[in-house]
């Protein structure tokens, strides 16, 4: 038996529209019968009497009385007509104002496979920006071992939805249920790590209340900007040794890293001018804003060295790589193709000459070397291992560096390739992380700067750097609420 639910109209609607039309036909037939008894009654020629002694005809008798006779019968019809009307019209309204009209359902209609995409890209951003911003924060609280928990739980169900999303790309599961399934997967994941977050926000603020915020964020600022001058430096004389291209990726990020240490300047003194007012809402504010951009400054600061030092390294490993490559191709000659083989000893030849003619990028001849012997089906050597290791981390951290300090403006894909390297093999992981990094790069030139300009002096020096960084979530003309530790639920309570 079919369910009224799903009908074309409900039971009892049809019984509703009987009542109307019913009250409308009544009351057409009461106001006819109103028109109809004044002329039943003025065929008849009898006099009537009156008082004074006068005969008045029954004509003259309708005649007079027509302006009483007729205008209760037209009342009724009016009215009835009325009524009618105005059934008609709510019934239409009801029936152009429902969403699918006719069908009652007591489930939501489900998303299209375009708006289920959307939701989990959007979910994946959210959760990996509420992980980034968590991790940040928990650098300056000590002993807070439930939000570190949380924390750990948090980025466990993210890694997962990463790689849900990650196989969902790639076409796995094919059907139209499972990539359904998938999608809902992607999303309950993200939503769990943010519950986690949300649930020991409370616990978090505590600890944190409990400390002295104040001093340490100052003391985590005095010591970067020590240090900006040495990282210039060192920045520079990498650039000298191992060319422009090789420190490409860092140019910038110290004067990005000095923004920031501006922005926490005036955030600091904010939050010394709150405390002596007693403002403690103003005061935590300030010391987390401080905190965040304190935060983001020494990953940049830190990522400049780094490549820095692997760069060293690299140089280092070069000559050890080149002499262990020959070795395995050697060994190979008998077995693998020649047209492989011909390769790989062009690929070292290039890199023999540009290590013996000048300024070279050492990461980029290593990983060179290391592709061209992992072409030929080798690569067990332990300098080559090694350097495969090098460049596979060098590629990741970079990469995450840069997703971390721009990420109010990176979208789900570099993320998601990102995850997957962090989970891959050396040789995946290296080119999925410089994969990451491009569209990374990709989706900030096409989000721009809408705090650039002269817009940006107004609202203060820095503010343009810190909402790209997600410090500030850049609701409103100041750069909006700071993000605090937690999930979607409690991340902008400092609002």
């Amino acid at each position: 038996m079919t369910s009224s639910l799903i009908r074309g109209r409900p039971r009892h609607a049809t019984g509703h529209i009987a009542v109307r039309v019913g009250h409308a036909v009544l009351g057409g037939v009461a106001g006819a019968v109103w028109l109809v008894l004044p002329v039943m009654t003025s065929v008849t020629q009898d006099p009537v009497p009156a008082t004074g002694g006068r005969t008045v005809s029954a004509a003259q008798a309708a005649d007079g009385a027509s302006a009483t006779d007729y205008v209760l019968p037209l009342v009724a019809v009016a009215a009835a007509g009325a009524l009618g009307g105005y059934g008609y019209v709510r019934r239409t309204r009801r029936a152009r104002s429902r969403t699918t009209p006719g069908i009652l359902s007591s489930a939501p209609p489900s998303p299209s496979p375009a708006d289920a995409e959307r939701q989990a890209r959007a979910s994946l951003v959210l959760a990996d920006d509420c992980v980034r911003t968590s991790r940040e924060a928990l650098g300056y609280v000590d002993g807070a071992t439930s939000a570190e928990r949380a924390l750990r739980a948090a980025e466990t169900e993210l890694t997962a939805a990463f790689a849900i999303w990650r196989r969902y790309e790639e076409g796995v599961p094919e059907g139209d249920a499972g990539r359904r399934q998938a999608l809902v997967g992607v999303a309950g994941r993200c939503a769990e790590a943010g519950r986690q977050l949300d649930a020991a926000a409370a616990g978090f603020d505590a600890e944190w209340d409990a400390g002295d915020a104040l001093a340490a964020a100052e003391g985590r600022f005095r010591q970067l900007a020590g240090r900006t001058g040495g990282v210039a430096a060192a920045l520079a004389g990498a650039g000298e040794r191992y060319g422009a291209a090789a420190v490409a990726s860092v140019v910038g990020y110290v004067e990005q890293a000095k923004d920031r240490l501006v922005f926490a300047t005036s955030r600091l003194n904010q939050a010394r001018q709150a405390a002596d007012s007693g403002d403690g809402d103003g005061f935590r504010r300030g010391v987390r804003a401080a905190e965040g951009a304190v935060a983001q400054a020494g990953v940049l600061l830190g990522g400049v060295e780094r490549l820095a030092e692997e760069l060293r390294t690299a140089a280092g490993l070069v000559p050890a790589a080149l002499t262990g490559a020959e070795a395995e191709l050697a060994a190979l000659r008998g077995t693998a193709l020649p047209p492989r083989l011909a390769h790989a000893d062009a690929v070292l030849a290039g890199v023999r000459g540009e290590v013996t003619g000048g300024p070279y990028d050492a990461l980029d001849a290593l990983r060179r070397v290391v592709r061209a012997v992992e072409g030929t089906g080798g690569g067990r050597s332990g300098v080559i291992a090694a350097g495969a290791e090098l460049v596979a981390r060098s590629a990741v951290g970079a990469a995450d560096d840069f997703v971390g300090t721009h990420r109010a403006a990176v979208g789900a894909e570099a993320r998601a390739l990102l995850a997957a390297a962090g989970r891959s093999a050396p040789a995946d992981a290296d080119r999925l992380a410089r994969r990451a990094r491009e569209l990374a790069e990709r989706d900030v030139r096409a989000h721009g700067n809408p705090f650039a300009g002269e817009a940006a002096l107004a609202r203060g020096s820095g503010v343009a750097g810190v909402v790209l960084g997600g410090v500030l979530l850049g609701e409103e003309g100041d750069g909006g609420p700071v993000v605090a530790f937690g999930g979607p639920e409690s991340r902008g309570r400092l609002g």
